[in-house]
């Protein structure tokens, strides 16, 4: 890679470091696994420190970049939808249908 670009990190259920490669870039993994990639691909670390190639499409259609000052919390907030009241929908209601349960049964 040419420019050091920073590690920004990512989630989709675990959290990730990831660079885009400006440059092709080739190595083998400390398993003697191959791992190449194009410009614009992916340099992944994972959370135990392992390093992957990931192809630009396929990273970029599953992970989301975590805001710098957001907490994985704050970010899953922020990154919800707001749709309009009619396309909303009510929370469940408990069922009431005038009966009180019989003493005599359990739920499972």
């Amino acid at each position: 890679m040419k420019a050091p670009n920073p590690w920004i990190t990512y989630r989709t259920r675990f959290l990730v470091k990831a660079k885009q490669l400006t440059t092709s870039l080739s190595f083998a993994d400390v398993l003697g696994r191959q791992h190449s990639g194009r410009k614009g691909d992916y340099l992944v670390e994972s959370s135990d420190g392992v390093l992957r190639i990931a192809p630009r499409q396929i990273f970029e259609d599953i992970y989301v970049p975590l805001l710098s000052d957001a907490t994985p919390e704050q970010q899953e907030v922020q990154s919800l939808p707001s749709f309009p009241p009619h396309l909303t929908r009510k929370s469940p209601q408990p069922y009431r249908n005038g009966r009180t349960p019989s003493p005599n049964l359990r739920s499972l």
